[in-house]
């Protein structure tokens, strides 16, 4: 079987990827730093303890697997911690990266698949986003997101690297095995708080803000479940194996679901009714944000299986 490095497969993501990879026919490789990752959620493949940034023991792990590709899920990704504390986002997702980039180099490894973010884009100037729209992150996640792409194109040019990006909102849900799940400390995520708060571990669940320009006053955000994700990881590492060229590409459930809706389908899937409050606005929080997966769709051949949003809650209220 073909190795594949997975750095950050002991998180969320980078969890159901090696799950998807080990199913797929690959080795799974997770390299984790366990910083926000959970060794016990490595079910597949072998595990190495590793931060992205050890040159050493990168350079180790490369040599000994030897792999076909590495899958990059290994970055700090909460944008007001960003805000609070530059300097260790700065420090893992773009100096961590780089030093990945380089052992790679180092090593003959040139096939690279980089979880993005849309917040590369920054507030929308039209929706939904695709791949030419505007990128003017407005916070220090999103810019360090879009330093690497740049690198990216950089390297491919000079090195002859062969990348996919991909670029993606609101990843959500849960393995319907129910043996991976959202573990996030602090939960910032709103479908997971809702669950929570339907299963009665919250007392209640906060609406920011309900004046907004969309149908029902709430903000709209594009959930996409965590197994689409990886689907379309799996898509793009086949893409690069037959030669294809560094692309980029934004995933999406080509609509969006507003904070109303979300509550009104928990309730629904749950059977249960909770507290719901109302509060101001969150700073920096736009009325909408969907992207377009057209692209993706066409050249990749990819296409969500989870398209409604109670169908994204079921594998979170059955698996939790």
């Amino acid at each position: 079987m073909k190795n594949i490095i997975v750095a950050g497969g002991a998180g969320y993501i980078g969890s159901h990827m090696v799950k998807k990879l080990s199913d797929a026919g690959f080795n799974p490789v997770t390299v984790d730093n366990l910083s926000t990752g959970h060794r016990d959620a490595v079910l597949h493949g072998d595990f190495e303890e590793c931060d992205i940034a050890d040159s050493a023991g990168m350079g180790r792990i490369l040599e000994k697997y030897n792999p076909a590709a590495v899958m990059h899920f290994a970055a700090f990704s909460l944008v007001g911690e960003s805000v609070e504390k530059p300097e260790k986002y700065y420090r893992n997702n773009v100096a961590g990266t780089l030093s990945l980039l380089e052992t790679m180099r180092r090593h003959a490894c040139d096939r690279f698949i980089f979880s993005s973010t849309a917040a590369v884009f920054g507030d929308p100037e039209y929706l939904p986003m695709d791949e030419n729209h505007p990128k003017k992150p407005v916070n220090p996640y999103g810019r360090t997101k879009l330093m690497i792409e740049e690198a990216l194109r950089d390297y491919s040019a000079a090195y002859d690297l062969k990348y996919v990006i991909f670029r993606y909102f609101n990843a959500a849900g849960h393995d319907e095995s129910g043996d991976l799940k959202e573990r996030h400390s602090p939960e910032t995520h709103l479908i997971p708080l809702v669950v929570q708060t339907a299963k009665g571990e919250r007392s209640s669940i906060a609406v920011y803000g309900d004046d907004y320009g969309t149908p029902d006053g709430t903000c709209v955000r594009d959930y996409i479940h965590v197994n689409d994700l990886c689907e379309a990881h799996l898509a793009g590492l086949k893409y690069l194996e037959g030669g294809g060229e560094s692309e980029d590409f934004n995933l999406g459930n080509g609509s969006g679901f507003s904070v109303k809706e979300v509550i009104s389908k928990v309730r629904l899937v749950s059977g249960r009714d909770f507290e719901v409050k109302t509060e101001g606005r969150r700073a920096g929080d736009p009325a909408s944000l969907v992207a377009d997966s057209t692209k993706a769709r066409r050249v990749l051949g990819w296409r969500p299986e989870y398209t409604a949003v109670e169908d994204i809650i079921k594998t979170v209220w059955k698996t939790v």
